[in-house]
Order: structure tokens, then sequence, then C-alpha cells
């Protein structure tokens, strides 16, 4: 039973692997020979030393471990990098930063937006909130102030970060949003976070009164009048 579920769960992750490279090589067009130059680099460089010291076969064995592990952390890497290209310039793209940083977070996307479409994202975590804004950056100021005075009610004790996504100065690279967070310094503990994570879920948000979709929202889709600011 066990081999069959592998069997069948082997042909997903191929395929995932295969979708993830094509859509990788359509902005990385030299992909496939940076990889197969660090696979054949590492493997030579280990077939080489194992020579030298009179044991090339344990060696060729170790050097094909190290280039498919070499591979893949460039692959992973190249990757992340193209998705981050991609998702660039769209709304909601911070959203889906935030929703795979990882444990020990949980991510409200739209806690805030505007009929311009600017909107405001909150993450909480052992550093306490984060507010991640993408947009207008004049018109995010106001929307950020307000969302942090409604905070103050309630999580007034607890560290409140904010950060705007783009290219200008003051702002954070899409790409290194994640980094971003996780070197903020970790000042709250678990029951902490759970604790702030339940009183603002009890002062409630946007995403409670209008269903908006996970990710990326569409261009064309406007805010209903009497929700948001200008």
């Amino acid at each position: 039973m066990a081999r069959k579920e592998d069997s069948e769960n082997n042909p997903g992750r191929l395929k995932q692997i295969a979708l993830t490279y094509k859509m990788t090589r359509r902005a990385d067009r030299k992909i496939g020979l940076i990889l197969a130059g660090v696979g054949l680099v590492t493997f030579g460089v280990l077939l080489a030393v194992g020579f030298l010291i009179g044991h090339p076969v344990y060696a060729g064995v170790l050097g094909v471990m190290l280039a498919l592990l070499a591979m893949a952390i460039i692959f992973g890497r190249r990757a992340e990098r193209a998705a981050f290209g991609q998702m660039e310039g769209q709304p909601g793209a911070a959203a889906a930063v935030l929703e795979n940083i990882g444990r020990g977070w949980t991510v409200t996307p739209a806690v805030a937006m505007n009929r311009s479409q600017d909107v405001v994202h909150r993450a909480v975590g052992r550093p306490g909130i984060v507010l991640v804004a993408e947009g207008n950056p004049n018109r995010l100021r106001s929307l950020l102030a307000s969302e942090k005075k409604k905070m103050a009610r309630v999580v007034a004790d607890v560290p409140v970060h904010d950060f705007t996504v783009g290219d200008d100065e003051g702002q954070v690279e899409l790409k290194k949003l994640r980094t971003k967070l996780l070197k903020l310094p970790r000042v709250l503990t678990g029951p902490q976070t759970t604790q702030v994570n339940d009183r603002l879920r009890a002062m409630g948000d946007l995403m409670s009164n209008m269903p908006i979709p996970k990710g990326p929202m569409p261009k064309g889709m406007r805010m209903p009048r009497g929700q948001g600011g200008r």
C-alpha cells in the first residue's frame, strides 16, 4: 500500500518540478546550462580529489550526490527569483510572499484597502505586528496611519513594524520582503503571539466584511463605495 502511494505521489512531484523549470526558463533562458555547469564542475572536482587520494569510486559517488544537491540549491534560488520577477508590480503580490513566509506567522491579507487598490496586509509573529503596504506611497501613509490607530485600541503594548513594497528609496523590494521580516528581533513568546492574534481577530478587519481572493487581485476589481478611504 505504501509503495503504491509513493508511486502515485512521485508523478505529481516530478510534474511540479517540470512546471517550475518551465516557468523559470521563461524568465531565465540560461537555467539549463547553469545547472549542467554546476553539476559537472561539482562532480569533476570531487572525482579529481578522489584520484588524488586513491579512492575515485567513493569520491565519484559522493560527487554525484553533492552535484545533485548543488543543482537543487541553485535551481531553487533561481526559480524563486523568477517567480518574484513575474509577481513584481501585481496587486496582491506582497500577500502571496507573506503567505509563504513560514511557520510561526499568521498572515491576514488586505486588512485595509481603498478604491485605488492601495492595500495593507498584516502579519503577526514573534517580532510583533508587521504591516506590509503596496500601492501609491502617498496614499499609503494615511492608510497605514489609520490601521495603526485602529490596532492601538487593542494591542497598544505590541511592537508594530511597517514596510512599503517597491523599488524606491525607503521601500522594500518584493524579493527581499521575506528576508526583511525574518531578520526582525523576536520580542514575543508563542503564547503572547497567539494572544495578539486573538485580539486582532476580535477587532475584525476588512476580510470579514468583503470577500477578497487570495494572491494577486484582478486589476479591474473596484472597491464598493463606503469601503476604505481615498
